[in-house]
């Protein structure tokens, strides 16, 4: 009886050091996914609802894909590569201007980054962004070209994630008969990851148009929460977000977001 007593205590033990291997790399996964520089590729699918547009209250919804993408360079260096690709559904966006469904412009960043982070825990990044006019009507972009600089710094210490990404960028070409474009693009961020992979994060995404001189200051609030189906690494997420400023045209109020992100790992 002893040494069956003794077995089924080292089988219990086995099983719940599997159990929290597992959940402390979920949580590590989660965490990377925090960090816009992580040297890990993953597709996020991030969707967004707002209102508010304009006089006749318009709507719009975007499913934004934004696949990140790390290219080591060497043992110290990594290049990651960061896209987001709008695919939009909205109306009444400007007044009576009916429907509009189709791609967006697309913004790709290069981010230059150490391998580890710096004595301090400090972990960045900084390279070029890029506008591309790949909208497939005039009112879902700017038919403008564009390039500036982009740059993240953060640092994680514990379950904590925090820091900043920001990137300013002009237009160098296009049609003559759009406005140009100076836009600064700021992203402070915080989060909190549990060991059971549980992220709570708090961020704002606003830009400042240099050009038409007002901001647009979204705050979201989101929570999310990383498992695994059949070895495949996957978060979904929820949240809010309020319009604490806006171009007279809107958004306004409150919006929603969903996330759905597959992680390949190396």
């Amino acid at each position: 009886m002893r040494h069956a007593g003794l077995k089924c205590a080292v089988a219990l033990s086995a099983i719940f050091a599997t159990t929290a291997q597992a959940q402390d790399s979920n949580q590590e996964l989660a965490k990377k996914l925090s960090n816009p520089v992580a040297a890990m590729i993953s597709v996020p699918f991030q969707f967004n609802y707002d209102r508010g547009y304009g006089p006749n209250d318009g709507s719009k919804s975007t499913l934004n894909i934004q696949p990140v993408i790390p290219l080591s360079v060497n043992a110290d260096w990594t290049v990651i590569s960061r896209t987001i690709l709008p695919v939009t559904s909205q109306n009444d966006i400007e007044g009576a201007s009916g429907s509009q469904f189709g791609l967006g412009d697309t913004t790709q960043s290069f981010f230059v980054s150490p391998a580890k982070p710096t004595e301090s825990g400090i972990i960045w990044g900084v390279g070029p962004a890029f506008l591309i006019p790949t909208a497939t009507d005039d009112l879902l972009g700017s038919e403008k070209w564009g390039i500036g600089p982009t740059v993240v710094v953060l640092k994680q210490e514990g379950e904590w994630t925090y820091g900043a990404l920001a990137n300013h960028i002009w237009s160098f070409a296009g049609s003559d008969e759009r406005n140009d474009i100076s836009s600064t693009f700021l992203q402070p961020f915080l989060s909190y990851t549990t060991k059971d992979a549980w992220t709570f994060s708090l961020n704002t995404e606003s830009t400042y148009d240099w050009k038409a001189d007002e901001w647009t200051v979204p705050i979201n609030v989101n929570v999310s929460k990383l498992f695994t189906i059949d070895k495949q690494p996957i978060s979904l997420g929820a949240g809010v977000r309020y319009w604490a400023a806006a171009p007279d045209n809107g958004p306004e109020g409150l919006g929603v977001r969903l996330t759905l992100t597959f992680l390949f790992p190396k």
